[in-house]
Parts: C-alpha cells; structure tokens; sequence
C-alpha cells in the first residue's frame, strides 16, 4: 500500500492536534472533578518532587508544580519561588500561565522572576536570597505550571514530603520520589498517614509515595496545629554535609557529639580580659544559679539582637569574642556567648535547638536530624533545669513565656545529643487577679480605680507595654483591652515589673462616660466592666477536626461598686456556678451595706485535647460566659 506525503501529513498533524487537546483538557480547569472544587481555593494538579542524592555533599531537586487558582486566596498556593545561597544553585527555574480552557497566556523564563533578600531588616547580613514569580492574574480560574531544579553541596536538609499544604487547597496528584543510588544510609518519618489515600512504592535504597485525590480541609478554630493532622515524611541521611562541613549521625546521641563538635570548634573562646571581668561579675556569689543570673544580667545590658545568617553563621554561632566586642548577635551567637560567660564562671550550660512560636511544636524525639528554628540556653539545675531566653533584654531570668514553652528540645552536651521539655505555662500558672472600685454617678458615668496583676503567659503577654509610650497606652486600652466599652479614659497609669516574682501590675484610673442607662426610676448597667468575653467560639455544622485548648488559663476578678446617690436595689443577682471538663466559670454577689455590694468572677479553661464531638457542649459553656459576662442589675430610685 502506498503512502502518500499528503497522508503521512494528516496523520501527523491528527497526532499533534489530539495530544495538544488533551494537554489543553488535563490543564483546564473545566475537567476537574466537582467533589475537589468544594472548600478550595486552588488546587494542586501535580506536585511531583524527586530528590537524587548524588554524593554525601551533593544534592539535586527537581520540581513540576502544577496549580489551578479559582480566586483571589488561591493565589497563596501558586508558591511559585526557590530560595538559594552559597552552597544552593538554582540551575532552572520556569512558569507558563494557562486559562480556564487551558490555553497558554504567559511565559516565564528564570531571569523573569523577581530576585530579593530572604530576610527582614532585621538581619545583619546573609547570603540567603530568593527568586519568585510576580503574576497578576486577568481572570480566574488559571492555572500555573511551575519547574524548577537546584543542587546543593548541603545534605542535612532533604526536602520533606508535606502533601496536603495547607487549608482550602485541594490536590488531585502529589507524588515524592528520593533516589539514592549511592545506597548512604537514611532514616526515615513517616505521621499521620492513615486515613488519607497514600500509595508507597518505596524500596530499600528509594523512596516513593503518591497521594491523590485528596478534597480541601476546612479550617476549624481550636484545633491541633496543621502538622498534626496532616500526613507528613521526612528522610535524614546518616552521612551528611552542611555547609562543607562532614557529619555522620543515626541517632541523637551521635548527632549530638557531632553538633557539639561543630559548634564548638573555638567559637567559646574568650580573652582573658573577659574572663577577669566575669570574675568581677560574680565575686562574692558562691550559689551557681546566682551566678548564672548576674551574667545573665550583663548580657542583657550589654547586647542586643541581631539576626546573622552568611554562610555557615546561618547555624553555627559567631565566636563568643566578637559578640562581645560588637555587643550584638543572632539567637546563636547570644546563646553562646552567654553559655561562655557561663563556662568561665564555672557554671554548666547546654546550647538547646527549639521549634520557636506560639503554635507549639517539637524537635521529633525518636528522629535526629537537622531540626530547629530557634536556640535557647539550658542550665541543669538537679531535675528543675533552667531556660534561658538569650536574644531578649527585657525578659525575666529563667522565663520563656508562650514563645518555646512545653515542647521537646535538643539540648546540645559534650556527651551527645538530648531531648528534653521546656516548661509549661497551663491553667492556673497563666493567672490574672484583677481589682476595682468603682464609682456609679448618677449622670450614668463611672470612675473607677483599677488594679490588675499576671503571671505566666498573661504576664508574658502584658510586660511589654511598661516600654509604651502614653499615647500608645491610651490606644493599648480603649482599642484592645476595653473595645467593648465606649466614651473610656485612662489617667494614671502605673505599672510595677516585678521580674523576680514575674508578676505584672497594672494601676490606673478609668473613667467612662454614659456607661449605664438612666431613666426616670432606674440605673441599668452592666457589671463585668474591666474583663468581659464577648465572643463566641464558631458553630460548625459537622465538626471534622478535634477540640484542643492548648494553654489554659485563670481570671479572677472583684469589683466593689458605691451606688449613685439616691438610687438602690431591690436585690442582687443569684451567683452562677459552672464546672466542666473544660473549665470553670463562677459569679457570686455580696452587699456590703446600702450604698456599696461586691461582685466577684472567675473564669478559667483547663488545658486539654477533646473529641471533635466535645465541641458542641464546649462552644455552650463558652457561649453561657458571654452571656453572663453580659449580666445588667437594675437600680431603683429610692
């Protein structure tokens, strides 16, 4: 049979035209499934990442993203950006814009993408900078293929497989493959993957893992941290490089000694005349606690921080020396500058690697690798050790506040590497005591005098504003403290930083105008003046995730009110006593004479994590203290 050229054309041409319709089907956003569109903001099409340990120090990472927007939140998901440095060599990186019937709009090559520092002002310098693609979008949905590649001469980070990355993104395909053909030795973490559609085709040398299909989570407030309840893997490798620097670790107590070596290597040292004025610094003290807290002392007066992150200063500390001659550094170098003042004055210390902020998370107890945002400084102190915050110049010694509490850390020692808890700040450890007397006018105008006191985490969250300046504290109260009251004034302010007792005072006038209703024979005013809870946890109509109450707290509240002249009550209210799993609330009354009664309240929530079908009677229990918080008494003319 003859085949003509004509032939031969129309073939082709038939060939071409059917692969690009279905490549203009599979990137259309027309064809993907309905039951994925629910909740999303965007959704993942494919997140391939395949990761190929070339060498102990060599690293290579591709990357094919492909994501469609369907509105203006999306947009956050595209993460169309690869950071680099030194040692990180982005070696292609690219983007194509396609529309809703996937056709192509844009093209991006790598010199389109904008190129900026990796850090805030607030670093020093660094050599960390990241390339990111800048679109705007002319019409949604869209979608954006994103490719990149990059090698590594680091291997103590290899990227995690997180594929489910968030809230209202949905993903129809993530696939993560690691190829080790050098055979090193690694570890590997597996969380949270039961329930969720996972395919694992990994082998002995090679990692594989597929999920698909998966529908966008909602958000659900008072809940796990996402990590929690999302799958997660992650790989560490027993022969490693950072930054030029060889290593070898399987599990902490190995990775320990090695981090111990590595950070040490001449960066405690200090000059003599250093070590003559720590000398000076605690002479006479004999109790190395007391020590530890006078050098403590002179390191907050002398630096400040600084973030420094060039090179292998982004996790090895610059030497103890020049942090005192420059008189700032980075989380690292503070720790250790303090930790060498320490060693001179014969007081053990341990450099510790934290996961820092307010949403806790740990250093994984049962896997070594590279962990850690943050570093603190550990004081063994016979079973009750102490922690020390080292970049800041205000906190009190030993306190940590809600930035690294109640989590495991790795607490770096000469013997290896160990993990231990900071301490918690729960319930009644996070206390406010609050006072008042107030003055009812019979204009409907109140002044009052007001005394509050905090500890733990409500001290951690007040003691900041002694630095405020008058205006800033007026704003501070009407705007955040008392937005429910309007017409306030505060005059007087006084606060007391007691630093050994960590305790925070605060005392101040208050006065408010037009506070309570007048009419003809009545008073009408509210009673819960100075710490009233005025909102209520969301109603879910089908609760998916698990209720959590992560710290816990105590208020304790008394108010002495002298009636307006010429008015009285006929009665007071009856007290209220609410005890649940999830906390307490009590109100009771007293008359003290005809002119003056006393109202007390606490409230308090226990720390703890509950069953996503708790959360119907714990919403309740907090919708039942807005609503006594909202409690109005009645006076009569008499």
């Amino acid at each position: 049979m003859k085949i003509n050229k004509l032939t031969i054309f129309s073939i082709v041409f038939m060939l071409c035209s059917n692969l690009l319709s279905q490549e203009k089907q599979q990137l259309s956003s027309l064809f993907i499934p309905k039951e994925l569109k629910e909740n999303a903001n965007a959704i993942i099409r494919l997140n391939k990442i395949v990761v190929n340990v070339e060498t102990v120090d060599q690293l290579k990472v591709k990357q094919q993203r492909i994501v469609t927007v369907f509105n203006k939140l999306g947009k956050k998901h595209i993460n169309a950006y690869k950071h680099y440095n030194n040692d990180t060599k982005i070696t292609h990186l690219s983007a194509i814009i396609y529309d809703a019937l996937g056709n192509k709009v844009k093209k991006y090559s790598k010199n389109d993408f904008q190129d900026v520092s990796a850090v805030d002002g607030g670093t020093l310098y660094s050599d960390s900078r990241v390339k990111f693609l800048e679109h705007t979008p002319t019409s949604y949905p869209y979608t954006v293929v994103f490719e990149s590649e990059y090698k590594n001469s680091s291997t103590g980070f290899i990227p995690q497989w997180f594929p489910i990355e968030n809230y209202n993104l949905a993903i129809e395909k993530s696939v993560y493959t690691l190829n080790n053909p050098q055979k090193i030795p690694f570890r590997k973490r597996d969380k949270n993957f039961k329930g969720f559609t996972i395919k694992n085709s990994s082998s002995n040398n090679n990692v594989n893992y597929t999920l698909t299909n998966q529908p966008a989570i909602r958000p659900e407030y008072y809940t796990l941290n996402f990590e929690e309840l999302v799958p997660n893997m992650s790989i560490s490798l027993d022969l490693f490089s950072l930054k030029g620097v060889k290593g070898s670790a399987k599990n902490w107590k190995e990775f320990g000694k090695w981090r111990y070596q590595y950070l040490k290597n001449g960066n405690d040292v200090l000059s003599e005349s250093i070590k003559s004025e720590v000398n000076n610094i605690t002479k006479g003290i004999d109790d190395p606690i007391l020590k530890a807290k006078a050098i403590y002392s002179y390191v907050q007066k002398k630096t400040r921080y600084i973030s420094v992150q060039e090179g292998i200063g982004g996790w090895k500390p610059i030497p103890a020396n020049k942090v005192h001659e420059v008189g700032y550094g980075d989380c690292k170098g503070l720790t250790n500058y303090t930790k060498a003042l320490l060693d001179a004055a014969g007081v053990k210390s341990h450099y510790s690697v934290v996961w820092a902020g307010n949403a806790k998370k740990n250093v994984y107890n049962d896997f070594s690798s590279m962990q850690g945002n943050h570093v603190i400084l550990n004081i063994p102190n016979n079973g009750n050790d102490i922690w020390l915050e080292c970049t800041s110049q205000t906190i009190p010694f030993g306190f940590l506040g809600d930035f690294t509490d109640d989590r495991d850390v790795l607490v770096i020692t000469p013997e290896g590497g160990v993990i231990k808890r900071t301490p918690a700040y729960i319930n009644k450890d996070n206390l406010q005591l609050t006072k008042a007397d107030v003055t009812l006018l019979p204009n409907g105008n109140i002044s009052a005098h007001f005394e509050s006191k905090s500890y733990g985490t409500q001290y951690y969250d007040k003691y900041a504003i002694e630095e405020f300046t008058k205006k800033e504290l007026n704003k501070y109260y009407k705007s955040t403290v008392w937005d429910y009251n309007n017409n306030l004034e505060v005059d007087n302010i006084k606060h007391s930083n007691n630093k050994e007792q960590i305790e925070f005072t605060e005392d101040l006038d208050v006065k408010i105008e037009k506070f309570a209703t007048v009419r003809d024979s009545s008073y009408l005013f509210k009673l819960n003046i100075f710490n009233r809870v005025t909102g209520i946890p969301k109603k879910y109509r089908n609760r998916q995730q698990p209720l959590e109450i992560e710290r816990g707290f105590t208020d304790k509240d008394e108010f002495i009110f002298t009636l307006p002249e010429g008015y009285t009550f006929t009665s007071l209210p009856e007290k209220r006593n609410i005890t649940n799993k999830f906390g307490t609330y009590r109100i009771s009354f007293e008359k003290i004479n005809n002119t003056t009664f006393n109202y007390k309240r606490e409230f308090s929530l226990i720390k703890g994590i509950h069953s996503k079908e708790d959360y119907k009677a714990y919403r309740k229990f907090r919708k039942t203290v807005v609503k006594y918080d909202n409690l109005r008494i009645e006076l009569i003319k008499q």
